[in-house]
């Protein structure tokens, strides 16, 4: 040290020095002796005079942090709630929020413990794979808490690989236990990201940035059925900048505490003023919601699901219509399968094929023809109507494709293989199409949640349009298609009758014949020379190989949506009720589906006449032409309108535009916060009410008076006045007439005499004297909040106070003192873990001082 350069004394200098920390002289600020004037002394300065709270306090263990927490919990439970349609059940709720939770605990313990990023990353590693196991994979876990070798391997995968496989399996999720790893990572990461930056910060706001970014990931990652949108969105925007105003707000008078500081009324004030504001945003926010969301909603969300194709290879698997002939020929009297239980009116379907190249029908994925994803006990449908249980018991077949029937809502296998079938079963739920790629088997068994709807009638259909639909364009189709499809559709130009035009003049004028001893020569295929062929013959030979793909073609070139399905069903008739339907290869079939507007795909068989035989027909009958509908008559005029009629039908046109479902389901969302906000506030008035109604209506008359006396020194209580519990009656008139000025001293000191006269009296008062003693607290009641401003008057009903007790510490006391007492216990925890490390670290540290020494 050299002389005359003394170092500035610090606050320990100064301290023991006998002065105080700063001082301040008008606008300037001193430090200790050393004569500073910076801002930044005199900012310290003034925390230190003030509050005697050190100015490197973290702010995760003050009240404002406490608020912060309570914040984030609120939206990262909002951003949580979106995995709901995905997974089904409420079981996502544990990962999620137990991730959530996770995140912001390590975020809390980093913010206290000043660590670095590095080790906040640490840490958060840490709780990712300790928690785990209890959060997300229980079922690997030991006493589903403790972490084995299973759960670890499990998390590790899950974090890389969990994300494609959450959407590329078929909703609900809940059946697969690992891909609970999604939303326990998802909402860890956003918990820590969001926490550490609320709690270190200097500009909270951007803590709302992982929110957001959470809840678009949970939005791209569920179904196209949102969650709670509206609910969600208004809950992150208004609480999220409400809270991020306040903070600023905050920021700018921590800045200038001295000026904010000396002016409580203004800083109280502006808090008034920041919750009215929210208000009016909350209010605007759904009104807005309101207006905007009918146009929002128009488009269909987007979503990954629908967006990504599996890494499902159906190019690997051949279609099965190229074998048709096989079960024919070949498997006619082979038990392929039996199925229990399957409704009336259902086929088993094998499998839909809507892609053509020219060689072969196939099974397309994307787009219309849907997607497949993996499959497990209960699958997401829109399907109308109950499941009903099917078995199916292999016993003669063998392949990938998975016999079912209807829409499936789940599948559950059974026996040996029923754990590798699970994990390698794919649905495409839109063509109700199944794959197991371990490949069926005889001796495998599973158990389908068919939803089976009887087909409507042909009138039915004609009253209903049929749904444009994004299949695959046909390639390399057969040249006789185009002419031909003209030709049987005659002059039709309503797509349903052009279809059933088509339809009927391939049954009528064809011939079936699956290439079998004493049926005319049929070659097996479908490629466009097959289909030609077919066509281009005075008598069409074929079996529904052949017939459904030539119908189905043709439909499409008259501009039909329409696949080929592949599958089996009996003979009208030959299944009876309630008894098992044991397949064969002579059930085999093949029948073509097209949409309609309110029943979904419609089947349409088309199978030649048992009676139609080859015979050469004369030229002007070898295609026969549907008869010609006349053309109706055109209506008449309807009678001129009356004056006005216009005028009621654009009302009653815009009373229908107005979608009365989406404006309720606004309402509610609007409601449900308000309500959340005004829920204290409703149960607070209601317990009020009731403590006055059972003090008027007690049991005992006397109570009764007694209890009209307890009640004015509640109503004073709230209002401001102190009078303990312990008081009498009397005492506590004189306190209440010395501290509420509008509190008169004969009615005060009357109902306080009259009510120990009766308490203390020997007998008992009737109803009428009651009556009238209630009458006259009414009054001095009336009068304690007739003096008083309207906020006043509003702030004494909402006090808690006389809840409390007018001797007990402020609410607000009690509540820093919990702030306080969690840190300092967690605190406590930490060093009585670290003091044996520290020890052992010091001990250490004394014999290699002592090696050192000894040297």
């Amino acid at each position: 040290m050299t002389e005359g350069h003394a170092p500035a004394p610090g606050p320990a200098d100064e301290t023991h020095a006998g002065r105080p920390a700063s001082t301040t002289t008008g606008s300037t600020g001193t430090t200790g002796g050393t004569g500073g004037t910076s801002r930044t002394s005199l900012r310290a300065g003034t925390t230190r005079a003030q509050g005697g709270r050190p100015t490197d306090r973290p702010r995760a263990l003050t009240a404002a942090g406490l608020v912060d927490g309570l914040v984030l919990v609120a939206l990262l439970g909002v951003v949580a709630v979106g995995f709901g349609p995905a997974w089904g059940t409420t079981g996502y709720l544990l990962p999620a929020l137990g991730g959530a939770a996770a995140g912001l605990l390590v975020a809390w313990l980093g913010a206290w413990l000043r660590w670095s990023v590095l080790l906040t990353a640490a840490a958060t590693v840490l709780a990712y794979f300790l928690l785990g196991g209890a959060l997300a994979l229980p079922g690997t876990a030991i006493a589903g808490v403790v972490p084995t070798g299973a759960t670890l391997s499990e998390l590790a995968v899950g974090a890389v690989h969990g994300w494609k496989s959450f959407v590329t399996t078929v909703p609900p999720l809940s059946s697969f236990e690992e891909l609970a790893v999604v939303p326990y990572l998802l909402m860890l990461l956003t918990g820590v990201l969001a926490g550490t930056i609320a709690w270190r910060s200097r500009v909270a706001a951007w803590a709302l940035l992982p929110v957001v970014v959470a809840l678009t990931a949970v939005a791209l990652l569920g179904t196209i059925l949102p969650a709670y949108p509206l609910v969600q969105g208004l809950v992150v925007a208004v609480v999220g900048l409400l809270w991020a105003s306040w903070r600023a707000a905050e920021t700018r008078m921590g800045a200038n505490r001295l000026l904010s500081e000396a002016s409580r009324s203004a800083t109280r004030r502006l808090r008034a003023q920041r919750v009215r504001g929210g208000a009016v945003l909350l209010g605007l926010g759904g009104i807005a919601a309101v207006l905007v969301s009918p146009l929002l909603g128009q488009g269909e969300r987007v979503v990954l699901r629908e967006l990504i194709t599996p890494p499902l290879d159906l190019h690997q698997y051949t279609s099965p219509l190229v074998g048709f002939r096989t079960y024919t020929k070949d498997l006619d009297e082979t038990e392929l399968f039996t199925v229990t239980g399957m409704p009336a009116d259902g086929r088993v379907r094998l499998a839909t094929l809507d892609s053509y190249a020219g060689t072969v029908y196939d099974a397309g994925s994307g787009g219309g023809s849907g997607v497949f994803n993996r499959a497990g006990d209960v699958i997401d449908t829109v399907a109308a109507g109950t499941p009903t249980p099917v078995q199916v018991t292999v016993t003669g077949y063998s392949g990938v494709w998975l016999p079912d029937v209807g829409q499936l809502g789940g599948i559950r296998f059974t026996g040996e293989r029923a754990d590798e079938l699970a994990a390698s079963t794919y649905y495409n739920a839109t063509s109700g199409t199944g794959v197991v790629t371990a490949g069926l088997r005889p001796g495998d068994a599973y158990e389908l949640d068919a939803i089976v709807s009887p087909p409507p009638s042909e009138e039915d259909l004609a009253e209903v349009p049929i749904l444009e639909t994004d299949l695959p364009k046909p390639q390399d189709v057969a040249d006789a298609v185009p002419g031909k499809a003209q030709q049987f559709a005659a002059d039709a130009t309503d797509p349903f009758e052009r279809l059933l035009n088509i339809r009927d003049t391939l049954v009528a004028t064809g011939v079936y014949s699956s290439g079998l001893e004493n049926q005319p020569a049929s070659r097996p295929g479908h490629s466009a020379a097959r289909i030609d062929t077919l066509l281009a013959q005075d008598e069409m030979v074929g079996d529904d190989e052949q017939f459904a793909v030539a119908l189905a073609l043709m439909a499409r070139q008259a501009g039909i949506p329409a696949r080929v399905v592949m599958g089996f069903y009996p003979e009208k008739d030959a299944l009876k009720p309630g008894a098992p339907y044991v397949v064969t290869g002579a059930d085999v079939h093949a029948w073509v589906e097209v949409p309609f507007e309110g029943y979904g795909w419609v089947p349409f068989d088309v199978v030649p006449d048992e009676d139609n035989k080859v015979e050469p027909l004369p030229r002007s009958k070898q295609v026969p032409k549907p008869p010609v509908l006349e053309s109706p008559e055109t209506p008449e005029e309807p009678p001129q309108a009356e004056a006005g009629d216009v005028e009621d039908e654009k009302d009653d046109e815009e009373a229908e535009g107005i979608d009365w479902r989406q404006v309720a389901i606004i309402a509610v969302a609007v409601a449900v916060p308000l309500a959340i906000v005004a829920l204290p506030v409703l149960l607070l008035l209601a317990y009020k009410a009731r403590r006055r109604g059972r003090r008027r209506s007690a049991p005992v008359p006397v109570d009764r008076v007694s209890g009209g006396w307890r009640e004015v020194v509640d109503v004073a209580t709230d209002l401001g006045a102190g009078v303990p519990r312990a008081a009498t009656r009397r005492e506590g008139a004189r306190l209440l007439v010395t501290q509420l000025p509008s509190a008169a001293p004969d009615a005060t000191t009357g109902l306080a005499h009259r009510a120990d006269r009766t308490v203390f009296g020997g007998g008992e008062p009737t109803q009428a004297e009651i009556d009238e003693y209630w009458a006259e607290v009414d009054a001095l009641v009336g009068t304690l909040h007739a003096g008083l401003p309207w906020r006043k008057r509003v702030a004494a009903r909402l006090s808690l106070r006389s809840v409390r007790g007018a001797d007990a510490p402020p609410a607000r006391a009690v509540v820093r003192g919990w702030v306080r007492a969690v840190p300092a216990a967690f605190g406590r925890a930490g060093r009585a873990m670290a003091r044996p490390l520290h020890d052992r670290m010091a001990r250490a540290r004394r014999r290699r001082a002592r090696r050192q020494e000894d040297r």
